[in-house]
């Protein structure tokens, strides 16, 4: 005979025989192998996460430190600067400047507020902005790093690191503030490095037409800026920047020969070129329309070799120079982007690419735009790239060039100063303190994943309980944890796997492992926890429990066959009962679920569920809820607590249907067939029939009284002022609504019985709005009414306030010379307030719902802002979806037809800051497409930040 703990082993699924892992005793070679953990038995302990520590492991998977080597500077390789967020377009020009000898040279001659000493604070930081340029300079020509954190140099200049601005207007200012930092130096040549480098002259020409008379006006330049609307080589836009202008008509000179205006003609003469010549490709203009700044997309062609002999004013100097710098900027907007710059190296003539930290040599000694004018340039373009000859370039997103002469010394050699050295070498030791520190971690992880790796193996062969040997039940949650190497296991928690007594629960086993006392008394032993649940832990009050409400689900089932049979008999006599229909559709799910609480409330008894005794009365509260919102037979009970009227919710069962009901719901409400209904009920039910009557002869007589009113027709305006009287009367558009719906919607809507016209007077009495506001924005919420119609409203309502309003007009004089009055007048204190009211809960509001509207009507807009959204792949697709009716162009809405479906558009909007009238709104938005924003306010085009002043 068995013993009685076996049967209660049973529900538990201790007896269940376990999954063999790889590499068990027995197992024959070849012989399948779950790959899974089947949830459902405690004894199988196959794919919980111990694959990741069989066999042998890669000692990178100890540790998720990156090799700091790897942060290294490379032999002969330039460094890179960090982006700090927006400031690519910074580094460019850093990267630039820091390749020009000269100016490098000069800056290295500056002196330092230490002088020549080097300063003893270890933590010394460079205070002005010639400091923080000689400093970074140092670290871009020594650093042992890859890449060098220019944080210092940015914030000097107070830049926002969070905002892209206009490069080429940065590129002037910081020119403008360098030369005006070096102008109070001593030393000439740091003095003048900026005239001598960046700094040329040309003539404004003016000639008189009458006179010949020639004006000029010399002005120095450090870029020229040039125009390449309409051009396509470089040439020629130099050429037109040139060019001579006429002056006529309103435009004409004043001649102080002729002392008086004439035609004239200006333009421009080169009269002196810097050594580096910085030409500027207007590439970012206004457009006039849109109110914004745009991107020219156009190709650019230009030359290695610029010979700038033809356009000087003088022809006997030397006027070749040589391409040294192609800035570029990547992206279709003016207003986002990222900057990268094409440097040569003026000691070897090697072209290099910075791209914030990451260089890149340029193969051979060419310069190379391809690759990047094909990143850059927007699937499906409409401009080809125009075919490039030897030693010529062209570019669709190059907005500036820089030229060096080519007569220039090239053999300079640049020495980094003394102070300079060693605070280069303080950064480059806690470069390596920090090498050294990565690599002892990483060593160190390695070192501790390996003891674990051995440990976690040798356990793991004796996880499995053996047959007959003492076992314990252990979290599968907490199990899988401990083989996860990134999850730091923490201790065992079994508690979410107890009953209501303390011990396991049938119904948590899948969530519970079987293992051996052995690897249980370690883990314990090193992590802790509890509670520790071993063979004495199987509940069999809990086993018992289930199987009496096993039965009574099977009892349940008979029982429901049975009433169904009984129900399809006819009841004969006052025999019967009643029972609601809906409780009797789902009488018997009624019952599933009294048996599911009582198994409940058996978990929570004691109130030992998990140790927490606020979800227990939560769970109560729940119960509370649920018993309140259907009961058995309820469904026919009326308010008053006795039998509905309403014979289409209930019907008539039999006795012995009745009582196989009873069985289940002892407490249910009982109404045998003969009983009468509700007396009360009845009575409000002929008062509810009575009054029903009553509303719908009310609102015939409104109606008729009020036709026009009613169908809004007829209806006096104030804009022109009806001739046939001189008398309007006013009331709430609100009283006007919620009437008419009482009119025709008799039963449903109560009836109106007055007229609150106090919503349209302040709390003195005065009217709110004036006449003009009556006649626009605030024609909203009045009425207007005929002085005919006003007679019957009296009569039929009780008003609170008379509004009227009042022409007089002279006799024989036109409509122009009417004035208008209100009975009672305009407060104008008030309506003052209204304004100022309505205006600020159009800046300040907590909750407001904005339309966005994505523009797709235009295809070549959504190509360039988004083309990840052109998913066609032939011109014939193209076509067939430009033909479609607006609206299924867009690629969000023709979801189902797309290749390459996108998903829809996530956007959100915060409200960043409110301050003086200012409101600055962040929309964030998934997709790179234009947006276009439907509100009551005049919007800029939405790029990441919009701003709007009241």
């Amino acid at each position: 005979m068995s013993h009685p703990t076996q049967h209660y082993m049973l529900p538990h699924t201790v007896t269940v025989t376990p999954c063999q892992p790889p590499g068990a005793m027995g197992v024959t070679a070849g012989l399948w192998l779950p790959r899974r953990n089947c949830r459902g038995n405690p004894n199988c302990l196959v794919g919980i996460g111990e694959h990741a520590w069989l066999g042998e492991i890669d000692e990178n998977s100890f540790h998720n430190i990156d090799d700091p080597n790897c942060e290294r500077r490379k032999k002969n390789a330039f460094v890179g600067l960090t982006n700090l967020g927006a400031t690519c377009y910074v580094n460019t020009f850093l990267q630039m400047w820091f390749l020009n000898l000269e100016l490098r040279q000069a800056l290295y001659l500056c002196p330092s507020a230490c002088g020549d000493g080097v300063p003893k604070d270890a933590d010394y930081e460079p205070q002005t902005i010639c400091e923080h340029l000689q400093y970074l300079f140092a670290l871009l020509q020594n650093s042992k790093r890859r890449y060098i954190d220019p944080s210092g140099f940015v914030k000097a200049l107070g830049l926002d690191t969070g905002q892209q601005q206009d490069a080429q207007e940065f590129s002037k200012l910081f020119m403008s503030l360098l030369e005006d930092t070096l102008s109070k130096q001593k030393n000439p040549d740091v003095r003048n490095i900026v005239q001598k480098q960046f700094c040329g002259e040309y003539a404004y020409v003016t000639v008189c037409n009458q006179c010949g008379r020639e004006s000029k006006l010399v002005s120095k330049f450090y870029e020229l800026e040039l125009n390449i609307q309409g051009h396509k080589q470089l040439t020629d836009c130099i050429t037109e920047f040139l060019k001579e202008e006429k002056l006529e008509g309103d435009n004409r000179y004043f001649c102080e020969t002729c002392q008086s205006k004439q035609n004239a003609t200006r333009k421009i003469r080169l009269l002196s070129l810097p050594c580096t010549l910085n030409l500027q490709l207007m590439r970012f203009v206004f457009d006039r329309q849109t109110g914004h700044k745009k991107k020219l997309n156009t190709y650019i062609g230009f030359s290695e070799l610029l010979d700038m002999e033809p356009f000087m004013e003088q022809k006997n100097g030397v006027y070749v120079y040589e391409l040294s710098a192609v800035l570029i900027h990547r992206g279709v907007s003016a207003y986002s982007g990222h900057y990268i710059a094409h440097v040569k190296d003026p000691q070897t003539g090697e072209w290099y690419k910075f791209n914030d930290e990451d260089i890149e040599k340029m193969e051979g000694k060419k310069l190379q735009l391809g690759i990047e004018e094909d990143l850059a340039e927007p699937s499906k373009s409409q401009t080809r790239k125009p075919k490039c000859g030897k030693g010529t370039h062209c570019s669709r997103n190059a907005y500036m060039l820089v030229y060096r002469l080519q007569a220039r010394e090239k053999s300079l050699t640049v020495q980094v100063p003394a102070f300079l050295q060693e605070l280069v070498e303080r950064d480059n030791c806690k470069f390596e303190e920090w090498c050294n520190e990565m690599a002892e971690m990483r060593k160190q992880s390695v070192a501790r994943g390996k003891i674990k790796h051995e440990e976690v193996k040798e356990l793991y062969q004796r996880l499995p309980a053996e047959a007959g040997s003492p076992y314990d039940f252990i979290s599968l949650e907490w199990l899988q944890k401990w083989l996860d190497e990134s999850t730091p296991p923490k201790p065992i928690d079994n508690t979410a796997c107890l009953c209501s007594h303390g011990k396991l629960h049938p119904d948590k086993i899948s969530l519970m492992k079987r293992i051996s006392e052995y690897v249980a008394d370690f883990f314990y032993r090193r992590y802790g926890g509890g509670p520790r649940l071993n063979v004495k832990a199987l509940c069999k009050d809990c086993v018992v429990e289930r199987c009496r409400i096993l039965r009574l689900k099977n009892q349940l089932n008979e029982d429901y066959k049975t009433v169904t049979n009984l129900l399809k008999m006819t009841v004969k006599g006052n025999d019967g009962f009643w029972v609601g229909k809906a409780s009797l559709r789902s009488w018997r799910q009624l019952a599933l679920e009294q048996l599911n609480e009582q198994d409940e409330d058996a978990e929570h008894s004691n109130g030992k569920m998990n140790g927490n005794a606020q979800n227990k009365d939560e769970s109560n509260e729940e119960k509370r809820e649920e018993e309140e919102e259907l009961n058995f037979n309820e469904d026919i009970v009326c308010p008053h607590g006795d039998l509905c009227i309403s014979e289409n919710e209930r019907r008539v069962v039999s006795k012995e249907a009745w009582e196989k009901l009873k069985q289940y719901f002892p407490k249910a409400p009982e109404f045998p067939n003969y009983k009468e209904c509700c007396s009360q009920c009845k009575i409000l039910e002929r008062e509810g029939e009575e009054n029903e009557a009553l509303h719908k002869m009310m609102a015939s007589e409104q109606k008729t009284s009020l036709q026009n009113l009613f169908h809004d027709k007829c209806r006096p305006c104030l804009g022109s002022w009806p001739q046939e009287t001189d008398e309007l009367y006013i009331v709430s558009q609100f009283f006007v609504e919620e009437w008419r719906k009482f009119v025709r919607r008799p039963t449903r809507c109560s009836p109106v019985s007055s007229i609150a016209n106090s919503v349209l007077l302040c709390p003195h009495g005065g009217l709110m709005f004036t006449f003009a506001s009556m006649t626009k924005e605030d024609s909203k919420h009045i009425a207007l009414i005929w002085p005919s119609e006003w007679e019957r409203i009296q009569k039929l309502f009780v008003v609170d306030h008379v509004i009227k309003i009042t022409r007089t007009q002279a006799a024989g004089a036109g409509p122009e010379s009417a004035r208008y009055a209100s009975e009672p007048q305009l407060c104008p204190e008030c309506r003052e307030g209204l304004l100022c009211q309505q205006q600020r809960d159009l800046r300040e509001y907590t909750q407001a719902t904005i339309y966005i509207h994505k523009v797709v009507d235009n295809k070549k807009v959504m190509k360039d802002a988004a083309p990840e959204l052109n998913v066609s792949s032939s011109e014939a697709e193209e076509e067939r979806e430009e033909n479609k009716p607006e609206g299924e162009q867009d690629p969000d809405f023709n979801q189902v037809e797309m290749k390459n479906p996108v998903r829809f558009l996530d956007f959100c909007i915060i409200l960043l800051n409110q301050h003086d009238g200012i409101t600055t709104l962040l929309l964030c938005i998934s997709l790179a497409a234009e947006k276009c924003l439907k509100l009551p306010f005049e919007w800029s085009k939405p790029h990441q930040c919009w701003v709007w002043r009241d």
